[in-house]
Parts: structure tokens; sequence; C-alpha cells
């Protein structure tokens, strides 16, 4: 194969998404499982017709998932506007992210110590990647909400993606609970949030005083960087991203005439505007990548497996019951169309890759994890079209 035959299939593979993108804003079906589709048809016509692939799975699907995960959190926390009656919404979405988690996981935990007869540790680390929802799959889904509803998912999904890192982490360093164990995750989150705002205030002075006409990239790329080395000590440091994101979005509401001084330019807002345009434009192409390239390490055959599917509806069913409990008895939400939107994907499978192979399920386990990906999308998309915005009085 060609450069130019290369160039050729990954600018109809963009092009396709892009297609995909538009469809799914018209029909609300997720561009995510026709990208999935799409990878899938196309393991089946290079097995069918031989040709050669590189094995691409342990270092480019996890790159490409973090990079996407980054820019997709990054983007979404430059739309939410700031306002102190919205004090109560975040806090709402927190809690709803850590307790249906929580709950999730122990559940999920519970079904498999029961029927696997592993440890408890090992299964509650294989059950947390199935109780966090995919921002980078809600975040996009719900752009036709407005108002609180929109605002909540964004919220939502942004937290889960961060706590569920943060608890998986922390159990994967922790095979036993202690008060010490608890001690050390609280002073990393604390630490993580004064670090947060030293590198919202450290970016917002480079931009500001970056003269060269390239500069997004030296951010994104710093963001990254970041995300990276907090990876590599076990650091939730997408928190980060959601905090400068947030921070940059709302940075006019700081009236410290130090700090108008010193970070605030009178080109903020031109600057803003092409940093979300550059961030969106980049999480698309590499979404569009990741799901293409998980499409394609799915072998359609493992889907049809009955013990697998045994586990795929329990598991769903707690995933949604969880959601259903806590929406209607405890926060008492509105569970239309909230209820739904509860899709696993980009988090959960870098999570799940990053499970040791000492503490994996079963051989069904990547069976299991496709299913639960498929179908939780597949009931969001239900959700969302059955879903009516509610008439306003004339």
């Amino acid at each position: 194969m060609n450069t130019h035959t290369v160039l050729i299939a990954l600018s109809i593979l963009v092009i396709f998404s892009y297609l995909f993108d538009l469809l799914a804003k018209h029909t609300k079906f997720p561009s995510v499982l026709l990208l999935l589709g799409l990878g899938v048809g196309i393991r089946q016509l290079t097995l069918l017709f031989e040709i050669p692939m590189p094995n691409l799975l342990p270092t480019a699907l996890p790159a490409l998932g973090s990079v996407s995960l980054i820019l997709i959190v990054f983007e979404g926390a430059m739309g939410l506007q700031f306002h102190v009656s919205k004090l109560k919404l975040i806090f709402k979405s927190f809690m709803a992210a850590l307790v249906i988690m929580l709950l999730t996981s122990f559940l999920i935990s519970l079904l498999f110590f029961y029927t696997t007869h592993l440890s408890f540790y090992a299964c509650l680390i294989n059950a947390i990647p199935y109780a966090v929802i995919s921002s980078a799959i809600a975040i996009p889904s719900v752009s036709f909400l407005t108002g609180d509803k929109k605002e909540f998912i964004v919220y939502e999904s942004s937290f889960s993606d961060i706590l569920g890192i943060m608890l998986f982490n922390y159990t994967l360093a922790n095979p036993t609970f202690s008060a010490k164990s608890i001690f050390v995750l609280t002073s990393e989150t604390v630490m993580l949030l004064l670090l947060s705002v030293a590198f919202c205030l450290l970016l917002m002075y480079l931009i500001g005083r970056i003269t060269h006409h390239v500069k997004f990239f030296l951010v994104i790329s710093i963001m990254i960087l970041t995300y990276s080395v907090g990876k590599q000590y076990h650091l939730s440091t997408l928190i980060i991203v959601l905090v400068f994101g947030f921070f940059l979005s709302n940075q006019h509401l700081i009236k410290w005439p130090l700090y108008r001084r010193n970070f605030q330019y009178k080109n903020f807002d031109q600057d803003f505007e092409q940093l979300e345009k550059l961030s969106a434009e980049c999480a698309f192409l590499v979404r569009t990548f990741f799901f293409l390239l998980f499409g394609f390490t799915i072998d359609p055959s493992i889907l049809i497996d009955i013990e697998m599917l045994k586990y795929g509806v329990s598991v769903i069913v707690i995933i949604f019951a969880a959601r259903f409990i806590y929406l209607k008895w405890i926060a008492r939400m509105p569970l239309s169309p909230e209820v739904f939107i509860t899709p696993r994907g980009l988090i959960s499978v870098l999570l799940f890759l990053s499970i040791p192979k000492d503490l994996t399920i079963g051989p069904w386990a990547n069976g299991l994890l496709i299913f639960v990906v498929l179908t939780s999308c597949i009931a969001m998309m239900w959700g969302l079209i059955s879903y009516r915005k509610p008439e306003i009085p004339i």
C-alpha cells in the first residue's frame, strides 16, 4: 500500500466521519456507532482480501483515546458559563456522577464476585470501567438540548470521567482500603486543585504574551504533556484540563486589579474563539480515528457468546437501574432524557486496557466491553429520539 493510497483512505474516512456527524445532528443516531460499524467493516474487508495490517492496539488506541478525552473535556468545559445560580446545578451534577458511579461499581462488582469466584478486589477493578459515563459520546450527543439539561450532562459526564479515573487509579494502587490511602487520595485531590489554579494562570500569561502566529497548538501540547506526566504517576490530571477550560470561558468574572493588569488582554475574546474552534476540530479528528480503530479491533463473533450475553444484559440492567434509582428517588430529577444518557465508550475502553492481565475477569471480557458500549449507546439514542422538548406557551 503506497503513500497516496493511505492518504486517500484517511481522507475518505474523515469525510465519512463528517457525514456521520451531520446525520447524527438530524437523526440523533450517535455518530460513534456509525464509526464503530465502519471500523468493523474495514476489518472484514482486510480479512477478505488478506490485506496485512499493523497491530496498532497496544499503543495507538490508548494514545488516541487519551488525546481525544483531553480535547473533548476541554471543549465541553469551554462551553460552560458560570453564574452563582449554577452552583446548585454543578453540585447536583457532581453528586450524580459520584453516587451513580460508586453504586454501579459496587453492584457490578457483586455480580462478578458471586459468579466468577475471583477476589472482590479483582472484580472491583473490572467493574469500574463499566461505571463511568463517556463524555466523548455524551457531550456531542446532547448538543441539541438547551439550558440545565445540557449543562447537567456536560458537567456530570466530565465529572464521571475524572472521578472514574481517580477511583480506578486509587483502587489499582491500593489493594486494601485504609485511612492512610484515603488521606493520600484527599491530599492528591487538593494538590491537583491548587496545581490547576497555577496552570491556568501560567497559560493565561503565556497566551497573552506569545507573539508567534502558532500558539494554540502549544497550549494544547502543554495540556497533553501535563495530563500524560500526571498519568505516569497515577494522578487524575484530567481535572486540570476541565478547570482550565472552565477558567477560560469565565475569566471575565475575575475583577481583581492585579489579575486584570497581568493576565487579561484586549484580544482575548478573539483568541478564545480561535482556540475553541481549533480544539473542537482536533477533537473531531482524533475521536474519528479512535473509534474507527476501536471498531477495527472488534470481532463480531464474540458478540454471540452466550455467557458473555448473560453478563452483558446483567451489567446493562445494573447501569440503568442505578441511574434510575438515583435520579428518581434521591435527586428527584426529571427522568427524560437524562436516565438514558449514560453511554459507555472512550473512557471505559481506556480503563479496560489498563487492567493488569493477571486481574482480567474472563475470556469473554472483550466481548462484554463491546456489548455494553454498543447497548448503552443504542439506549441513549432511543432516549434522545423519544424525548420531546416542552412547548413554550405563547
